[in-house]
C-alpha cells in the first residue's frame, strides 16, 4: 500500500493559508475544517507548513492577531511522493517527529496525510491479511 491508495480513499483536499495571514486567521481555518495543519501557499507554490504546535509556541509571546504565519511556519517542508509505501512514510514521520506530511507530485501538492491516516491504512491492510490467513487456515 502507498500514499496514492490513502489519497484515493481520503481525498486530495488540502487546506491552505497565505504566509501574510495572521495566526488568528490560521486558527479560524483549522477550526472550520477540523484539521491540525495548513499548507502555506504564496500563490500556487507551497512555501511552508503550519501546525498546531507552531501556533501554540506563539501564544506566550504576542497575540495571535499580531503574528504572521510566515513568522512561525516551517519553511523546509518534508514531503512524500504518491508512490511512497507506508513503511517508508512511517519512518520519515517518526524520524522527523512530524504528524502531517504533504504529498507532492512534480512539485505540486496533491494531498496531505496525517500519522492517523497512515496508521489507519496500515491497520486496515493488516485486518485484510489477517482475514485471508484465517480463511486459508480454516479451509
Amino acid at each position: 500500500m502507498n500514499l496514492r491508495d490513502i489519497l484515493q480513499s481520503k481525498g486530495h483536499v488540502v487546506y491552505t493559508v497565505s504566509p501574510r495571514a495572521s495566526l488568528a486567521d490560521a486558527v479560524q481555518v483549522m477550526v472550520e475544517h477540523n484539521c491540525g495543519s495548513l499548507v502555506v501557499c504564496d500563490g500556487d507554490p507551497m512555501v511552508g507548513i503550519l501546525s498546531e504546535r507552531d501556533i501554540l509556541r506563539s501564544l506566550s509571546e504576542r497575540p495571535l492577531e499580531a503574528v504572521a504565519v510566515e513568522e512561525r511556519m516551517t519553511r523546509n517542508v518534508i514531503t512524500a511522493q504518491p508512490d511512497d509505501d507506508l513503511g517508508k512514510v512511517m519512518g520519515i514521520m517518526t524520524q522527523h517527529r512530524i504528524r502531517h506530511l504533504p504529498v507532492t507530485d512534480h512539485g505540486r501538492v496533491v494531498g496531505l496525510v496525517s500519522i492517523g491516516d497512515v496508521v489507519k491504512a496500515q491497520f486496515e491492510q493488516l485486518a485484510v491479511e489477517n482475514h485471508f490467513l484465517k480463511s486459508y487456515i480454516q479451509s
